[in-house]
């Protein structure tokens, strides 16, 4: 029997972010302070230079300034340092992000040291991850897992009690969701590529956060009817186009919520972005006065 599948998508948690980031903008502007944030790229990756572009566009769309740094490939450690040393002290840069990982070469846990936590708009400094661990909310989240939860609030997907499944448990996404999650009182459970019979733990929970980075790699035996599914992986399917970690064509009428492989989290991540931008702006300037 097929199931009544809702499509979780991200556009109408985007406009919904989007109007009350406009309205913090024209209070700062008001001050005549312009929010602006640095965007420092090593190298020239197609993924990477394809968000850049999605940044800029929504940074104009909201009245944000945005710079990039583009450096070659070969940057040194020296040079790298001084361009966050020197935005760190640029009263006009109110948010850094970086894009990671960085080239081998290139020390990328010193790098972050270096970054001031106040302008760390990705939420990747040691600071801000250790306050993740902490409960503490005074600093920025990664985007990622905070447009999960914006997206679980938005739809009014009940946390409180929830047993969630987390399946992944990268820095990025998995372990600092994993502690979001908690903070809104869900009992959750991280899976990973060692864990035994994922599929018995997963389609036991009420909602399941795919963030493994296998194309397609959860079909419908990780699932039950009930289940509701946020699949963060972007991935190539191999005939050129993203899929997500979940086997979305087989699973779609089969479980009770799921979120596209295109137009899903993907889409509110940017605008996390810059709404961390717009608090480091209001933190920094209030600071200042």
């Amino acid at each position: 029997m097929p199931v009544e599948t809702v499509k979780l998508t991200g556009k109408p948690v985007v406009e919904h972010l989007r109007g009350n980031i406009k309205i913090r903008v024209e209070k700062l502007k008001e001050n005549n302070i312009v929010p602006r944030i640095l965007i420092i790229r090593v190298g020239n990756k197609e993924d990477d230079v394809f968000y850049e572009r999605s940044i800029l566009k929504n940074c104009s769309f909201l009245g944000i300034e945005g710079e990039v740094k583009e450096l070659t490939y070969n940057v040194s450690m020296e040079e790298l340092s001084k361009i966050i040393e020197d935005a760190n002290d640029d009263d006009s840069i109110h948010g850094i992000m970086m894009f990671r990982p960085l080239p081998e070469h290139l020390e990328e846990k010193k790098i972050l040291e270096k970054m001031n936590p106040k302008k760390d708009i990705d939420g990747m400094t040691p600071v801000n991850l250790g306050k993740i661990f902490e409960g503490d909310i005074s600093g920025f989240s990664p985007c990622t897992p905070k447009a999960v939860i914006e997206m679980l609030k938005y739809y009014d997907i009940p946390l409180q009690g929830s047993n969630v499944v987390v399946a992944g448990r990268s820095l990025v996404v998995g372990k600092p969701l994993t502690m979001l999650l908690l903070k809104e009182n869900a009992t959750v459970t991280i899976c990973h590529s060692k864990t035994k019979n994922m599929s018995s733990i997963t389609s036991k929970a009420d909602l399941v956060v795919a963030a493994i980075g296998k194309a397609k790699f959860m079909g419908q035996e990780y699932f039950s009817e009930s289940s509701i599914i946020i699949d963060v992986g972007v991935n190539d399917d191999g005939k050129g186009k993203i899929c997500g970690d979940v086997d979305y064509d087989n699973i779609f009428g089969k479980v009770k919520a799921l979120t596209p492989p295109t137009g899903g989290v993907g889409t509110i991540t940017t605008t996390i972005l810059l709404e961390q931008a717009v608090r480091a702006c209001e933190m920094i300037t209030s600071d200042q006065h």
